[in-house]
Protein backbone atom coordinates (compact mmCIF):
# COMPACT_ATOMS: atom_id res chain seq x y z
CA UNK A 1 0.00 0.00 0.00
CA UNK A 2 0.77 3.37 -0.66
CA UNK A 3 0.90 6.96 0.77
CA UNK A 4 1.76 10.67 -0.07
CA UNK A 5 3.26 12.51 2.18
CA UNK A 6 3.92 16.49 2.07
CA UNK A 7 6.29 18.25 3.50
CA UNK A 8 5.18 22.17 4.07
CA UNK A 9 7.04 24.84 5.39
CA UNK A 10 7.03 28.84 6.89
CA UNK A 11 9.69 31.07 6.53
CA UNK A 12 8.69 34.14 8.01
CA UNK A 13 6.45 34.57 11.12
CA UNK A 14 4.41 36.93 8.86
CA UNK A 15 3.52 34.81 6.74
CA UNK A 16 0.91 33.16 9.54
CA UNK A 17 -2.28 33.65 8.25
CA UNK A 18 -4.22 33.33 11.68
CA UNK A 19 -7.83 32.01 12.14
CA UNK A 20 -10.61 33.45 13.75
CA UNK A 21 -10.02 32.97 17.62
CA UNK A 22 -11.57 30.56 19.79
CA UNK A 23 -12.00 31.99 22.78
CA UNK A 24 -12.41 29.09 25.13
CA UNK A 25 -8.98 26.99 23.32
CA UNK A 26 -5.91 27.22 24.65
CA UNK A 27 -2.51 25.91 24.13
CA UNK A 28 -1.26 24.57 27.76
CA UNK A 29 2.65 22.99 27.97
CA UNK A 30 2.27 19.82 28.93
CA UNK A 31 4.84 16.74 30.76
CA UNK A 32 5.74 13.92 27.86
CA UNK A 33 5.67 11.68 30.58
CA UNK A 34 2.41 12.88 31.44
CA UNK A 35 -0.24 9.76 30.99
CA UNK A 36 -2.69 12.54 30.25
CA UNK A 37 -0.89 13.72 27.15
CA UNK A 38 0.06 10.16 26.19
CA UNK A 39 -3.46 9.33 26.06
CA UNK A 40 -4.67 12.76 24.33
CA UNK A 41 -2.24 11.91 21.37
CA UNK A 42 -3.39 8.43 21.04
CA UNK A 43 -7.01 9.28 20.73
CA UNK A 44 -5.53 12.19 18.39
CA UNK A 45 -4.03 9.34 16.18
CA UNK A 46 -6.13 6.36 16.59
CA UNK A 47 -8.23 7.09 13.53
CA UNK A 48 -5.41 8.09 11.07
CA UNK A 49 -3.15 4.99 12.63
CA UNK A 50 -0.12 6.91 14.11
CA UNK A 51 2.40 4.77 15.39
CA UNK A 52 1.97 6.51 18.93
CA UNK A 53 -1.35 5.26 19.58
CA UNK A 54 0.38 1.98 19.91
CA UNK A 55 3.23 2.31 22.40
CA UNK A 56 3.76 1.11 25.64
CA UNK A 57 4.98 2.60 28.79
CA UNK A 58 8.65 1.51 27.35
CA UNK A 59 8.28 2.92 24.10
CA UNK A 60 7.26 5.98 25.98
CA UNK A 61 10.26 5.36 27.63
CA UNK A 62 12.52 5.64 24.85
CA UNK A 63 11.14 7.69 22.62
CA UNK A 64 11.14 10.72 25.49
CA UNK A 65 14.98 10.00 25.96
CA UNK A 66 15.64 9.95 22.26
CA UNK A 67 13.57 13.56 21.75
CA UNK A 68 14.68 15.15 24.66
CA UNK A 69 14.18 18.60 23.29
CA UNK A 70 10.78 17.87 22.32
CA UNK A 71 7.86 20.25 23.73
CA UNK A 72 4.47 18.71 24.30
CA UNK A 73 1.61 21.09 24.11
CA UNK A 74 -2.24 19.94 24.92
CA UNK A 75 -4.79 21.89 23.34
CA UNK A 76 -7.56 22.22 25.54
CA UNK A 77 -11.04 23.42 25.28
CA UNK A 78 -13.35 25.27 28.01
CA UNK A 79 -10.53 23.61 29.76
CA UNK A 80 -11.08 19.94 28.68
CA UNK A 81 -8.24 18.27 26.70
CA UNK A 82 -8.96 18.74 22.89
CA UNK A 83 -5.67 17.82 21.13
CA UNK A 84 -1.90 17.93 21.24
CA UNK A 85 0.83 20.31 19.28
CA UNK A 86 4.49 18.52 19.77
CA UNK A 87 7.32 20.57 18.76
CA UNK A 88 10.79 19.88 18.18
CA UNK A 89 13.76 22.47 17.94
CA UNK A 90 16.40 21.44 15.10
CA UNK A 91 20.00 22.60 14.14
CA UNK A 92 19.71 25.82 12.43
CA UNK A 93 16.90 27.35 13.48
CA UNK A 94 14.06 24.60 11.80
CA UNK A 95 11.50 24.08 14.38
CA UNK A 96 9.07 21.08 13.28
CA UNK A 97 5.93 20.63 14.42
CA UNK A 98 6.00 16.67 14.99
CA UNK A 99 2.66 16.10 15.97
CA UNK A 100 -0.54 18.20 15.86
CA UNK A 101 -4.44 17.10 15.63
CA UNK A 102 -7.63 17.04 17.57
CA UNK A 103 -9.83 14.40 19.56
CA UNK A 104 -12.28 12.49 17.60
CA UNK A 105 -14.82 14.33 19.55
CA UNK A 106 -13.69 18.17 19.15
CA UNK A 107 -12.54 17.16 15.39
CA UNK A 108 -15.87 19.25 13.09
CA UNK A 109 -16.18 21.71 15.65
CA UNK A 110 -14.52 24.89 14.11
CA UNK A 111 -11.33 24.36 16.44
CA UNK A 112 -8.83 23.06 14.02
CA UNK A 113 -7.64 26.35 12.42
CA UNK A 114 -7.36 28.46 15.65
CA UNK A 115 -5.74 25.49 17.25
CA UNK A 116 -2.93 25.43 14.58
CA UNK A 117 -2.51 29.37 14.40
CA UNK A 118 -1.55 28.87 17.95
CA UNK A 119 0.81 26.04 17.37
CA UNK A 120 2.20 28.03 14.69
CA UNK A 121 2.83 30.73 17.07
CA UNK A 122 4.61 29.16 19.49
CA UNK A 123 6.52 27.33 17.44
CA UNK A 124 7.79 30.78 15.94
CA UNK A 125 8.41 31.57 19.97
CA UNK A 126 10.15 28.49 20.41
CA UNK A 127 14.08 29.14 21.47
CA UNK A 128 16.03 28.22 18.50
CA UNK A 129 18.72 25.23 18.34
CA UNK A 130 22.18 26.33 16.72
CA UNK A 131 20.50 29.79 15.54
CA UNK A 132 19.84 33.62 16.62
CA UNK A 133 16.10 33.09 15.66
CA UNK A 134 13.67 30.52 14.21
CA UNK A 135 14.07 30.23 10.61
CA UNK A 136 12.04 28.45 9.63
CA UNK A 137 8.46 26.05 10.76
CA UNK A 138 7.81 23.02 9.23
CA UNK A 139 5.57 19.99 9.53
CA UNK A 140 4.85 16.50 6.87
CA UNK A 141 1.01 15.07 6.88
CA UNK A 142 -0.30 12.18 4.77
CA UNK A 143 -2.79 10.69 2.97
CA UNK A 144 -3.88 9.21 6.29
CA UNK A 145 -4.19 12.07 7.91
CA UNK A 146 -7.82 13.96 8.72
CA UNK A 147 -8.97 15.33 5.10
CA UNK A 148 -8.69 18.93 6.05
CA UNK A 149 -5.50 18.84 7.16
CA UNK A 150 -3.94 19.61 3.96
CA UNK A 151 -5.87 22.29 3.80
CA UNK A 152 -5.89 23.71 7.23
CA UNK A 153 -2.30 24.03 7.40
CA UNK A 154 -2.26 25.66 3.44
CA UNK A 155 -4.70 28.19 4.62
CA UNK A 156 -2.89 29.08 7.92
CA UNK A 157 0.11 30.11 5.46
CA UNK A 158 2.66 26.88 4.91
CA UNK A 159 3.75 26.35 1.70
CA UNK A 160 4.53 22.56 0.62
CA UNK A 161 8.14 22.12 -0.37
CA UNK A 162 8.44 17.96 -1.06
CA UNK A 163 6.37 15.23 -1.92
CA UNK A 164 6.89 11.60 -1.19
CA UNK A 165 5.41 8.42 -1.96
CA UNK A 166 6.03 5.57 0.32
CA UNK A 167 5.03 2.23 0.64
CA UNK A 168 3.91 1.01 4.24
CA UNK A 169 3.11 -2.50 5.20
CA UNK A 170 -0.64 -3.73 5.33
CA UNK A 171 0.84 -5.76 8.32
Amino acid sequence: MEKTVMYLEMTDPAELRPSRPVAALALVPADGSSPEVQAVQARVGAPHGWRSTARTAADWASHLTEHPRRQYWLLTHDGEPAGVANLEPHPDGDVEITTFGLVPEHVGRGLGGYALTLALRQAWATEPLGAESVRRVWLHTDTDDHPNALRNYENRGLRPYDVRTETVGTA
